[in-house]
């Protein structure tokens, strides 16, 4: 029933941008924080963004990465500008409730910064 899909990753050279979606259902959207996290081969789990009423980022993505949300059509966005090689990863969108009761991930979307 719960359901959070990312969508808009891709392959980018370095200096271009992307917009990465995540359209979420069958839970109350205005009820939960959003965030972006990535992993990259060989590396744990980073969170990149979130925001609930107010946004935060990760010091590597601060003044290139935008997160925002439009609770109407429950989805959060997070544009990359800039990118760079180091921004490689499966890129995953998640809802966290604001007392962590509940806690949803999406699949995954691959962003690949190469030349």
């Amino acid at each position: 029933q719960v359901q959070l899909v990312e969508s808009g990753g891709g392959l980018v050279q370095p200096g271009g941008s992307l917009r990465l979606s995540c359209t979420a259902s069958g839970f109350t959207f205005s009820a939960y924080s959003m965030r972006w996290y990535r992993q990259a081969p060989g590396k744990e789990r980073e969170l990149v963004a979130s925001i609930s009423s107010s946004t935060n980022y990760a010091d590597s993505v601060k003044g290139r990465f935008t997160v925002s949300r439009d609770n109407a059509k429950n989805t959060v966005y997070l544009q990359m500008n800039s990118l760079k090689p180091e921004d490689t990863a499966v890129y995953y969108c998640s809802a966290v409730l604001w007392d962590y009761t509940s806690t949803y991930w999406g699949q995954g979307t691959q962003v690949t910064v190469a030349s």
